[in-house]
């Protein structure tokens, strides 16, 4: 009920759950009232095949008594429990309260199994196969949804497998990625280079940083227009961890490659959210997923 916008839709649902139960005991009383006329032979004048008669019979008492009884149930059950719109229910019941009570029972029964990791650093800890045998479940469970189950990335997800790091690749960096998340920001830019003949030269200097294809007449006249790039990406374009601006001259591209998708960046802009860890993931299990992160670009012992 809390995803209700305005309170129209709560006493909507509680009017709805009343009338539908006062619906019920209004059947069973007009049921219950109904009687043959004196004098008639207890049939309702249906017929069927000639000489099947339909009975006005009175319903069986012990069905009479479950009606009322699942009445009886399903009011106090709207006491005790939530189901009238946004009303509680005096037990304070709830689903998220249940799975966060699960959850906690949940990690209290894994501390004994986290306990050995918890000491290790994450250069010994990605060398334990038990260890990562874990790490490995937790980046399926929370991270392969963005990051793919090889954890190579896709269009706009970063690939962790490689040395290509937008904030740095320590496990200390990783691990506070893991926990707060992250969020990258490039702001719409054309208006600061200029013509849209100037961006065009601009997206072919960022490809010539790299040496990737390029025109290399509309590089030269572009490489004035990065100076609107270098606070953020440095004078060469090899990016700026603290910023999380990424390294423009190598050829890993994030958000596509060549002249079209560097041109349409620099025309919009573009965000990107990592959401965070932490409350999800205990410290425990985050220092065993940065661990396994950790290890799947660098050599376990060699940090």
């Amino acid at each position: 009920m809390s995803d209700f916008f305005n309170s129209f839709w709560s006493y909507y649902v509680l009017a709805l759950t009343l009338a539908s139960i006062f619906a019920c005991v209004l059947l069973l009383w007009l049921t219950a009232r109904g009687q043959t006329p004196a004098g008639t032979d207890n049939t309702t004048g249906h017929v069927w095949d000639e000489d099947l008669r339909e009975a006005n019979n009175p319903m069986p008492r012990w069905w009479v008594g479950l009606f009322v009884l699942t009445i009886v149930f399903s009011l106090g059950y709207l006491v005790a429990y939530p189901g009238l719109g946004s009303y509680k229910g005096e037990l304070g019941w709830s689903t998220q309260q249940e799975y966060a009570n699960d959850i906690a029972s949940a990690n209290l029964e894994l501390e004994p199994v986290y306990a050995m990791y918890t000491a290790m650093p994450a250069e010994k800890l990605a060398g334990e196969p038990k260890a990562m045998a874990i790490g490995e479940r937790l980046f399926l469970n929370n991270c392969a949804q963005c990051h793919g189950s090889d954890a190579r990335g896709s269009k706009g997800f970063p690939n962790l497998t490689d040395q290509d790091w937008l904030y740095g690749g320590s496990p200390e960096v990783i691990s506070a990625t893991i926990h707060k998340g992250r969020t990258g920001v490039m702001p719409p830019m054309a208006a600061a280079v200029g013509t849209p003949d100037d961006v065009k030269n601009l997206a072919n200097y960022v490809l010539s940083l790299s040496g990737s294809p390029h025109d290399s007449l509309r590089a030269g006249l572009g490489k004035s227009k990065f100076g609107a790039c270098a606070a953020c990406h440095g004078v060469g374009g090899a990016g700026n961890p603290a910023l999380g601006a990424p390294n423009l001259s190598d050829k890993v591209w994030l958000h596509g490659y060549g002249q079209e998708a560097i041109i349409s960046i620099i025309n919009t802009g573009k965000t990107s959210q990592m959401p965070p860890q932490q409350g999800r993931l205990t410290d425990a299990q985050i220092h065993v997923l940065s661990s396994y992160v950790w290890g799947l670009s660098s050599k376990p012992g060699k940090p």
